[in-house]
């Protein structure tokens, strides 16, 4: 079990707090004159969902979460269940609830390959968390035709991806084109 000086608890980290993994959001370490520094965090829990600040002082430390990435493959939406395989077993077969999967649902892709980050606790293995690749390419289904001289959006459209999700791209992007997004921030990047 590592443990994390209170000035390395930054954002991304996953630690333990109140018995649960918490991912860090954001961390800010504050020195005021008289007293000795520390670092106020935002802490998501990665069980719950719920955020919740907490202050590390210097005699304080965290432990961080004993975490293995694996991947799995992304089968299909359904009700607001996500369902998943392992990739060297196809037939485990296990669904994720909407609260873990988060934004990263938006560009989820049947049959795209993901990480889980899964959580050991008294032997028992958790997913608590998925990450998607930065960058995924995604065909466009649906784009409305660019009308010259509409430039009042700063050359921009709404077009929806295969799917499903819509986002803004140049007006130049065509359905069927295959473009490239960023799925850190949802936005285009590039036509492939």
């Amino acid at each position: 079990m590592a443990q994390l000086e209170y000035n390395q608890i930054r954002e991304k980290k996953i630690i333990i707090y109140d018995d649960e993994p918490c991912e860090v959001v954001e961390s800010h370490v504050a020195r005021t004159q008289q007293r000795k520094p520390q670092n106020q965090v935002k802490l998501k829990s990665l069980i719950s969902g719920k955020t919740m600040a907490a202050t590390f002082h210097v005699s304080e430390s965290a432990e961080e979460a004993e975490v293995e990435k694996r991947e799995i493959k992304f089968l299909y939406h359904n009700r607001g269940e996500y369902w998943f395989c392992d990739m060297n077993n196809p037939k485990n077969r296990f669904k994720l609830d909407s609260t873990l999967i988060g934004d990263a649902g938006k560009f989820l892709k049947e049959n795209g390959n993901v990480i889980a980050l899964v959580w050991e606790n008294n032997d028992e293995k958790k997913i608590i968390k998925v990450t998607l690749p930065i960058k995924i390419e995604f065909k466009v289904k649906e784009a409305p035709p660019a009308i010259r001289g509409d430039t009042s959006k700063g050359g921009m459209k709404i077009i929806t991806l295969e799917n499903g999700t819509t986002l803004n791209a140049p007006m130049f992007i065509n359905k069927g084109d295959v473009i490239r997004v960023n799925t850190e921030t949802g936005e285009y990047v590039e036509r492939v």
